[in-house]
């Protein structure tokens, strides 16, 4: 079982920047697909970005492309999410996730994800 834990989270202004780590242990790292999700106040759970096992494909969420940056370094057992450009709307609780299939059909469904972190707090003033 691989056990998640995310880092970096915090309290910003609108236009800043933020850069999420989660650092895995347990199972071997680099044969996985792993992603982000996030869960505003009051909302569902939501895709964000994720990363292939190599790095060499990436998928965003409609509403973060051009401003997130999904990266993973097979050697440190992490996985980053570059937030730059953030927003009010971006406030939630941040979540990676590891894939439950070696090549899962569709990464951007939390449904294709059996571990989770215990989630870090983003929060953007306006």
């Amino acid at each position: 079982q691989v056990q998640l834990v995310e880092s970096g989270g915090g309290l910003v202004q609108a236009g800043d920047s933020l850069r999420l780590s989660c650092a895995a242990s347990g199972r071997t790292f680099s044969d996985y697909n792993l992603g982000w999700f996030r869960q505003p106040p009051g909302k569902e759970r939501e895709f964000v970005a994720a990363i292939s096992r190599t790095g060499s494909n990436t998928y965003y969420a409609d509403s973060v492309k051009g401003r997130f940056t999904i990266s993973r370094g097979n050697a440190k057992n992490t996985v980053y999410l570059q937030m730059n450009s953030l927003k009010p709307e971006d406030t939630a609780v941040y979540y990676c996730a590891k894939a439950r299939a070696v090549v899962p059909l569709n990464p951007r469904q939390a449904y294709e994800y059996d571990s989770w972190g215990q989630g870090t707090q983003v929060t953007v003033s306006s």
